[in-house]
């Protein structure tokens, strides 16, 4: 395929109903969600193809905050119990990319991002420690698979008190080669940028400063790098893997479709002596 660079931009809007900390809250929303990975030929019809969630709408989630009025720059305690329809808990996870569970924050004008990891509890109970870096409304999306289960996305919004920045439109970006913790990171593809096309993201990673090609990038979470992937108004989501997980650099590459027209925001996250960074983008999908 001949290699072109992505030079449309891409946005992501955050939607979700707030929640109060300290009470329970069983109305999350299940985001549709592509789960992708390319490890051999023989899941390559199944790879893009997200996940029916078909138990997702026997479960009940709850979200807690330590604090009913959550505050900018303040540390507070996420706790996130799952139960299933009949109010007992889910007492058992199967590990996803060596992880019970993940977690993704994003403020609603995209500008923050956070990929973590709660600390499961027993009983159904995960807990971790966030903080918010400013007023406004965020985004979480919880990932996780309950055992002999599907793959399950969760969202929830809070509202968090302080000085609430006036969002800027998001606009594409005009280049698609970023610097981030001294690495030079060019994004491109190969394949179509239309919906429901398979499209090869190719991440190149050098040196800022020497330019020279990084080829020692350690395995995060079990592989090369992780990409997510949201639409502007927050109801796709795509956590992608790489087609190649033995591939350390200076190349990390991951296959995708995206399901609709619109724009997205990219991340993508790789780890390099023991730092993770994160460079992100936007893209429109035409």
């Amino acid at each position: 395929m001949k290699k072109k660079t992505l030079i449309t931009g891409m946005s992501l809007i955050l939607t979700v109903g707030i929640f109060a900390g300290c009470t329970n809250q069983s109305d999350s929303k299940s985001t549709e969600h592509q789960h992708e990975t390319k490890n051999d030929k023989t899941n390559k019809e199944n790879e893009h193809v997200g996940h029916s969630e078909k138990n997702a709408q026997d479960l009940n989630v709850a979200w807690h905050l330590s604090s009913s009025h959550p505050k900018e720059n303040e540390k507070e305690k996420l706790t996130i119990e799952i139960k299933d329809n009949q109010n007992k808990p889910i007492e058992e996870y199967d590990i996803n990319h060596e992880k019970k569970m993940h977690l993704i924050v994003v403020s609603k004008d995209l500008s923050y991002f956070n990929h973590i990891h709660p600390t499961y509890d027993g009983n159904g109970k995960f807990n971790v420690d966030v903080s918010f870096p400013k007023g406004g409304e965020y985004k979480l999306i919880s990932d996780f698979i309950p055992k002999g289960g599907s793959q399950t996305t969760k969202t929830h919004t809070i509202k968090v008190e302080g000085t609430e920045q006036k969002a800027e439109p998001l606009q594409a970006d005009k280049s698609l080669v970023k610097v981030v913790d001294g690495k030079e990171i060019t994004l491109s593809y190969d394949g179509e940028l239309k919906p429901n096309k398979e499209v090869m993201l190719k991440f190149n990673i050098k040196d800022a400063a020497t330019k020279k090609p990084i080829t020692d990038l350690e395995t995060y979470l079990g592989a090369t790098g992780h990409v997510v992937i949201l639409s502007e108004d927050t109801e796709k989501y795509l956590h992608v893997h790489p087609a190649d997980t033995k591939n350390m650099g200076p190349e990390a590459m991951f296959h995708t479709e995206f399901p609709t027209s619109g724009t997205y925001k990219i991340w993508g996250q790789f780890q390099h002596k023991g730092k993770v960074f994160t460079v992100p983008y936007v893209i429109t999908i035409p």
